[in-house]
């Protein structure tokens, strides 16, 4: 793509900023003008003149149950909860700034301006980056849809990356009984369009079935599980339905998931397949609506600060040393046992549009600065509260895999998902790299997976 050169050192004017733009679009309705640098200053470097305050909170700090009335207004009402009842402790962390890859503020100057909603509600002219990097207007009944096109284009791994090994452990709310750990091997995620990064960028070519993004998953143990793999093939298309095969290594044959499976429990899980990530389902199948603005603690951390490191699991490295795992804690050890900061969050709430779907609502707290979904309260059909699920991020360059730094991608730490209502969870520990060598061109393939590699 055509740029105008730069002397070293200069930053680039309004006028070398259009060129450039001019010239990347010459021919195509893509270009009105870049997005001011006010609005992707607050976006992008949101806690640089500072974090949030609030009364009773301060790093180092703890909320328990003595105190958590002080400061519910800071919480989300589950984890108020929790820590009501004396089921959680929640640390309270340094507040600071998760930068995204310089290439994708570029991409989001240079793109964001002329990305606008179709009435069927997809996107129309985006290429890549955050698609709307402007606060969310109270007025403005496509707040809620806009943000969560800024979720499906974040840099939650950012353009390819893989979690391995992915140790899920089953436990009971009551008796703190571990009834299962499944340890996956790969859990990998590659984008085929609308890269920021690595290259090739903006699109993946070949990409004749116009693919978005493709997920990965196989495990390793235990035995009776072992060799069972997932493959979600997302399209760029939001309106076409993922593809999705399981292979079963006792049967030896692949088989396409049905579109209602998807919300089941995941091999026997609290979570569904919907639920990855936060959130892995399409965009038009949810009515989104932005509920407001709101300071709230949330599961962003360095890892030097978190006290259980190592507590739990430890994976062998290649150089001999090991990988120490963010630890759980609380009732159950269902809780993530880390520093939780203070963070602009913005409240949506995502109704499904099909009349049969197994979850009534749910309400997303996400994270202004990344567009992540860090905590999300499911409900069911009745209206009273399912689940909660806990992703923690530590950032890429604070406690992270080495392979992470400069990649300047989201990365998982952990997560909790909490049945409130069969009184149980999964817990995930996380060892998460962002690199091209893990995810070769064939992973996303249901060949791949009759080969099981």
């Amino acid at each position: 793509m055509p740029t105008l050169p730069l002397p070293s050192g200069h930053r680039p004017s309004v006028l070398h900023r259009l060129s450039a733009a001019l010239l990347a679009c010459a021919g195509l309705p893509c270009w009105a003008g870049d997005v001011a640098d006010d609005v992707l200053d607050k976006a992008f470097n949101t806690y640089r003149n500072g974090a949030p305050k609030v009364d009773g909170i301060a790093p180092g700090s703890t909320i328990t149950k003595a105190n958590v009335d002080a400061v519910k207004e800071s919480l989300n009402p589950a984890m108020y909860g929790f820590i009501k009842k004396g089921e959680y402790e929640m640390q309270v962390g340094e507040t600071f700034d998760f930068t995204m890859h310089p290439k994708y503020i570029e991409a989001t100057r240079r793109n964001a301006a002329s990305v606008t909603i179709e009435a069927n509600g997809t996107l129309r002219n985006y290429v890549a980056g955050r698609p709307f990097p402007q606060e969310p207007d109270p007025k403005d009944p496509q707040a809620g849809l806009k943000l969560a096109w800024n979720f499906q284009y974040g840099r939650v791994w950012g353009d390819l990356g893989c979690i391995d090994p992915f140790i899920w452990d089953y436990r009971n709310y009551e008796t703190a009984k571990v009834e299962r750990s499944i340890v996956f091997d790969k859990f990998c995620l590659k984008r085929y369009a609308f890269r920021t990064v690595d290259e090739p960028a903006p699109d993946f070519k070949p990409n004749p079935a116009e693919l978005y993004r493709g997920i990965y998953v196989r495990v390793a143990e235990p035995q009776d599980l072992k060799g069972t793999q997932l493959l979600i093939q997302k399209f760029k298309d939001d309106l076409k339905l993922s593809d999705a095969y399981l292979y079963l290594g006792f049967q030896r044959r692949v088989r396409r998931l049905a579109t209602g499976q998807t919300t089941d429990a995941f091999l026997g899980s609290d979570l569904m397949i919907e639920d990855f990530e936060g959130y892995n389902g399409r965009i038009s199948d949810m009515t989104w609506t932005y509920k407001g603005t709101k300071t709230l603690l949330l599961p962003f951390w360095d890892r030097a600060a978190v006290k259980s490191k190592g507590r739990q699991h430890k994976t062998p490295q290649a150089d001999g040393s090991t990988w120490d795992y963010t630890g759980f804690g609380g009732k159950a050890q269902c809780h993530a046992d880390a520093p939780f900061q203070l963070r602009t969050t913005y409240v949506i709430e995502a109704k499904p549009k099909e009349p049969g779907h197994p979850v009534g609502k749910r309400v997303f707290y996400m994270d202004a600065q990344t567009a992540e979904f860090p905590i999300i309260e499911i409900y069911d059909q009745k209206g009273e509260l399912w689940k909660q699920f806990v992703i923690g991020w530590v950032h890429a360059e604070r406690g992270a895999h080495p392979i992470n730094r400069g990649k300047g991608a989201d990365v998982g730490d952990t997560f909790s998902m909490i049945d409130v209502q069969s009184k149980h969870c999964t817990t995930g520990s996380f060892r998460g790299m962002v690199d091209a060598k893990l995810v070769p061109d064939g992973m996303f393939s249901v060949q791949n997976m009759r080969g099981g590699d």
